[in-house]
């Protein structure tokens, strides 16, 4: 493990050496951006320094704000969970390439189930996040979860304050998985939620969600294992089967990721992302972290 973050961050470095010349001369890096990679990123750090002394620093500040100061050369490096097209790398001559591989889950808190992981369909997801849904023991609720004695708690819907791949991802599912939630609200960095309270970044979710009864949120995978809070289970396709977070059910889910560089990874990771994995499968919202650096 220790020889791949070395290796990564040496390729890195390199790249913006020669890609940039002013930089051959510089003992430190500074990037933005995505915060589902953070952790991994600041271990990776951490871990580099000690072997290069070559500080890497970085913000987590959302993959909306990671783009806007990597295209206004305000960092070295930015991440996003949204890939940008080709035509927005040529504009602000940039290069982008995937990283890192997580998945975006569904956690909430309601102390009376001692962490019991909850089923829930895509169908669940949009009407909790329309506003329909404003209950735990909602009838379609209990239908999905028979054997759980769901408590008549108000649904506390929490989602990003900020620009968020993560955000992207998770409304570009409820988009393409309802048809209501895509006429109303539709995909993007930032929507117009109908409902919810907003929370900065992922930290920031998974804290309200942790300290508020009654909350539901989306974050990364790492976020919610952390912290130690259910995540629910995604019902497959097929209609027959609830899957799991685990690492094991997202290497199964990138398997059908195919990285092509002639297209900047931006048609295979939002085809492949969106609708071979999510849409057939609906239990994985598997979010692919790129890495975006100055030409």
């Amino acid at each position: 493990m220790k020889s791949l973050i070395s290796k990564f961050w040496c390729l890195l470095f390199i790249t913006f050496c020669i890609l940039s010349p002013s930089l051959s001369q510089a003992i430190e890096l500074t990037g933005a951006g995505a915060t589902f990679p953070q952790p991994v990123i600041e271990a990776w750090a951490y871990e580099y320094y000690k072997r290069t002394k070559v500080k890497i620093n970085y913000q987590g500040i959302g993959s909306g704000g990671g783009i806007r100061q990597v295209q206004e050369k305000t960092v070295d490096f930015g991440a996003s969970d949204k890939p940008l097209t080709s035509e927005e790398l040529r504009k602000y001559n940039l290069v982008q390439f995937p990283f890192l591989i997580g998945a975006v889950v569904i956690t909430y808190n309601l102390p009376e189930l001692k962490n019991i992981s909850l089923n829930l369909d895509h169908k669940a997801i949009c009407d909790i996040y329309l506003g329909k849904i404003k209950n735990w023991n909602d009838l379609y609720l209990k239908k999905l979860n028979p054997k759980v004695n769901l408590p008549e708690r108000p649904i506390v819907a929490v989602r990003r304050s900020d620009g968020s791949g993560t955000t992207w991802l998770f409304t570009t599912y409820l988009s393409k998985a309802c048809s209501e939630w895509k006429e109303k609200v539709g995909a993007g960095t930032s929507v117009n939620w109908p409902v919810g309270i907003g929370a900065k970044g992922n930290p920031g979710v998974t804290n309200y969600v942790k300290q508020n009864a009654g909350a539901i949120g989306y974050v990364e995978f790492i976020y919610a294992k952390q912290n130690s809070l259910p995540m629910a289970n995604l019902l497959n396709a097929e209609g027959n089967a609830f899957v799991s977070p685990s690492v094991k059910s997202m290497q199964s889910a990138s398997n059908n990721v195919k990285w092509e560089i002639e297209k900047d990874f931006f048609l295979q990771i939002l085809l492949t992302n969106l609708v071979k994995i999510l849409i057939p499968l609906q239990e994985h919202l598997l979010s692919l972290s790129l890495l975006i650096s100055l030409i």
